[in-house]
């Protein structure tokens, strides 16, 4: 399929079409990339209103839950929305198991919903490298509300930060971590922190986590965008504390805009991208060249073989080939 072609069906919300893009998106082939670039500058120029939301915690916490519940009730307001959900990559076999549609099984049903997972790869904090092309082919399909779910493994989650307008934290009370606050840089992103399965004998815990996390918030310095950051506490499973979460997304997004650092953050956003997308390009065409990939295994045994310091290797082999005499 050419790729104008591709791009008129991503316009009319035709989500086998917004699929196959992603796909090409995602694709290492050469041919696909050339495609791929085509469709996200055609892409780039409709415009959207959407809101980024970025929700990220430990393993467990409910993450899918969630999303399906804060899914379904964005929907059934006339929104729609896409989730873009990573799961990890085995660093043994190099598979990943890609259940998030089937642990978000009626939101996966829901025709004003598209949800995408996507293998993490090598990447760290848990987002796969194409993210930010994928949100924009979304955006490009109509959908308003995009979700970027990330693996939770405490790796650096800045990734995500980068690429999201509000960045949600979830919590589960009594996991031992309320007083620490879990790692200060995550903290120190979280736009909210939302205390999940504040139900049954988890009620009272919940109130005291959301009382532990409130006070910790006020020992972190203001935001640049003079956000406050809020705790909440929710049921996903019961639906319950849903609607509120959302309603203090929807303050943040109206707050931030009126004082422009909504588009100043998007902006910024942008640049970073341009400058993440020039180092992915310039490390593919160095491992490329056939001179470095020569140059490349007599160096890794010699690693292997103690006769030369892994540093003292890369030093000479990225000196050697971006060295203009040869």
């Amino acid at each position: 399929m050419q790729a104008t072609e591709l791009v008129k069906k991503i316009n009319a919300g035709d989500r086998t079409a917004l699929a196959q893009a992603i796909t090409l998106v995602e694709s290492t082939k050469t041919e696909h990339a050339e495609i791929a670039n085509i469709i996200l500058e055609q892409c780039l120029a409709k415009k959207s209103s959407s809101i980024r939301i970025g929700i990220t915690g430990v393993p467990g916490v409910g993450k899918s839950t969630f999303i399906e519940a804060f899914g379904k009730l964005m929907t059934s307001m006339g929104s729609k929305v896409a989730v873009l959900a990573i799961d990890p990559t085995s660093t043994i076999s190099k598979g990943s198991i890609l259940g998030d549609k089937t642990r978000m099984n009626e939101l996966s049903k829901d025709p004003n919903a598209f949800i995408r997972p996507s293998a993490s790869g090598e990447s760290l904090g848990g987002v796969a490298q194409k993210t930010k092309e994928s949100i924009v082919l979304c955006e490009a399909a109509g959908y308003n509300v995009i979700f970027i779910e990330t693996v939770g493994v405490g790796q650096s989650e800045t990734a995500v930060n980068n690429m999201v307008d509000f960045f949600l934290l979830l919590k589960l009370a009594g996991a031992g971590d309320e007083l620490q606050g879990i790692k200060r840089g995550i903290m120190e992103m979280a736009d909210a922190i939302v205390i999940n399965k504040a139900d049954g004998d988890n009620i009272k815990s919940a109130k005291s986590a959301k009382t532990e996390f409130t006070r910790a918030l006020h020992l972190y310095p203001p935001k640049e965008n003079e956000w406050v950051p809020q705790v909440l506490t929710c049921s996903a499973i019961e639906n319950k504390g849903i609607k509120e979460v959302w309603e203090l997304i929807s303050t943040f997004a109206q707050t931030t805009k009126e004082k422009g650092y909504f588009g100043k953050r998007r902006k910024s956003q942008d640049k970073d991208w341009f400058i993440g997308h020039v180092n992915e390009l310039l490390k593919k065409h160095f491992y490329e060249q056939q001179k470095v990939k020569f140059d490349l295994e007599p160096l890794l045994a010699d690693i292997e073989n103690n006769l030369i310091s892994p540093f003292k290797a890369a030093q000479q082999l990225v000196q050697k080939h971006l060295d203009k005499k040869n």
